[in-house]
């Protein structure tokens, strides 16, 4: 019997598609969790290339990272008609973001939803959208832990304030807080990073990493586990969510090879993009696979 997860990555979840309806027919078929995407806008010309094509073969990025809603309103959509999903981002951009704006979204969030936030975060792929948006590109990922660290301030503190490179203020006041204590579960998005699993040891609960290679995962959940000896952590209060890329992870033979390499959910890439397809797409899913773990 498997025990691992089964997530679901709704690419855009706007209205062809309703996160309401997607995520309340998730639940219901026994799907763990709902992850959405973030571009908030992007450029119409870039040079950046982009980071979710895996063999770099790609010569126009798909129309889906233009089309992406605002996470936090199809996240909130979706808290409101489910009681037991996880709700992730996958991932947010967190440096494109006023830190003490996206605290008090993150929170509100959490605080509704009863603790069912998982904070999926990265830095950005696209420099082009990332400089439009205020961030310092070349130091995106100083600019990002800046950010978590305001965050997490406001998230544990009555009060707090901050004295940092980009970011500086005088104590303030930030309500509500989260419902999970301390704070939701900082997940880190990676394609192929080397360093994310250091940062993951440090300052995050979890990984989400977008591939297919399940020799990779095994070697990531090893490394995290040495890792996290080393800081004096409990491997074990570290999660890995498998990203599945598109077509991929959708067979119980592929959840129970990311099941052995140390994986502790697969997210399921939704293919679909009209309501009626998603909801049949999710029902042959469930059927597969969370059938096949109750067996």
């Amino acid at each position: 019997m498997m025990t691992c997860n089964i997530g679901l990555f709704h690419t855009v979840p706007d209205m062809k598609a309703d996160p309401a309806i997607v995520a309340r027919a998730a639940e219901d078929l026994g799907f763990t969790s709902y992850w959405v995407p973030e571009h908030a806008i992007l450029p119409v010309e870039f040079r950046s290339n982009y980071a979710g094509d895996l063999e770099a073969q790609l010569v126009e990025p798909p129309d889906y990272l233009w089309q992406m809603p605002d996470p936090w309103i199809a996240l909130a959509r979706a808290s409101a008609v489910t009681s037991t999903l996880r709700l992730g981002t996958a991932i947010c951009l967190v440096p494109e973001h006023n830190p003490l704006i996206l605290a008090n979204e993150v929170a509100s969030l959490d605080h509704y939803s009863g603790g069912r936030v998982n904070f999926g975060i990265g830095a950005g792929w696209n420099r082009e959208e990332s400089e439009i948006l205020g961030v310092d590109f070349d130091h995106r990922w100083t600019q990002t832990r800046e950010c978590v660290e305001v965050m997490k301030a406001l998230w544990t503190n009555d009060s707090a304030g901050y004295a940092g490179k980009y970011y500086s203020f005088p104590p303030v006041r930030c309500y509500p807080k989260p419902a999970q204590d301390p704070y939701p579960p900082i997940y880190f998005g990676s394609i192929g990073s080397p360093r994310v699993l250091q940062r993951v040891a440090k300052w995050g609960d979890g990984w989400v990493p977008l591939t297919n290679d399940f020799s990779e995962l095994a070697k990531g959940r090893e490394r995290l586990n040495e890792l996290c000896t080393e800081a004096g952590r409990d491997p074990k209060s570290i999660s890995i969510a498998q990203m599945a890329t598109e077509g991929m992870s959708r067979t119980a033979a592929e959840i129970t090879e990311a099941e052995q390499a140390g994986v502790d959910e697969v997210i399921v890439w939704i293919m679909a993009t009209e309501l009626d397809a998603v909801l049949d797409e999710l029902k042959g899913l469930a059927d597969e696979l969370i059938e096949a773990e109750a067996a």
